[in-house]
C-alpha cells in the first residue's frame, strides 16, 4: 500500500481562504487544553495558510502546537479545528517572507513584517491545515 501522498492533503474552502487572505489576524488556539484564542498574523500563498511567530515564548502557541500539532482557529464566527504542520522548504519560506510583506505593508506594521522575515522567525513557519488530516504535525514542502 502507498502512503498518501502530503500534497492530497485536505485544504480550506475558497470562503475561509478568502476571509484569511482579506483579514489582517487570525484568531488561533493552540492544542487541546483550555486556552484562550490569540490573534497572530495569517497570509496566504498557493491556497495554503501560514503564520509564523514573532516572540517565540516557552508557553506560547507556536511551542504548543511543536508538541501538540492540534488547535483550532476562529473566522467569521466559525470555530474550525486545524493541525499543524512545519514548513522545511526554502523556497515555499521566501514565498511566505513576500506574502508578509505584502500583506502587512503600512507603516506601523512594515517592522513586524521584516522581523518575521529574519532567521528566528522564519523558523517557526507553520501551515495550518484543517483538523483531521493524515498527517500528525509533520513537515510541509
Amino acid at each position: 500500500m502507498r502512503r498518501r501522498s502530503i500534497h492530497t492533503t485536505r485544504r480550506f474552502d475558497s470562503e475561509t481562504l478568502a476571509a484569511l487572505h482579506h483579514g489582517k489576524t487570525l484568531r488561533v488556539k493552540a492544542g487541546d487544553r483550555p486556552h484562550r484564542f490569540i490573534n497572530i498574523w495569517v497570509v496566504v500563498v498557493d491556497d495554503r495558510v501560514f503564520v509564523r511567530s514573532w516572540s517565540i515564548k516557552a508557553r506560547g502557541w507556536y511551542r504548543t502546537l511543536l508538541k501538540e500539532p492540534r488547535g483550532f482557529i476562529q473566522i467569521a464566527r466559525r470555530t474550525i479545528p486545524v493541525r499543524a504542520r512545519q514548513v522545511r522548504s526554502e523556497r515555499l519560506r521566501s514565498a511566505i517572507d513576500r506574502a508578509y510583506l505584502e500583506k502587512y505593508d503600512a507603516p506601523g506594521s512594515l517592522p513586524y513584517a521584516q522581523d518575521l522575515g529574519r532567521a528566528n522567525s522564519r523558523a517557526t513557519t507553520t501551515e495550518l491545515v484543517p483538523g483531521g488530516g493524515a498527517h500528525r504535525g509533520g513537515a510541509a514542502s
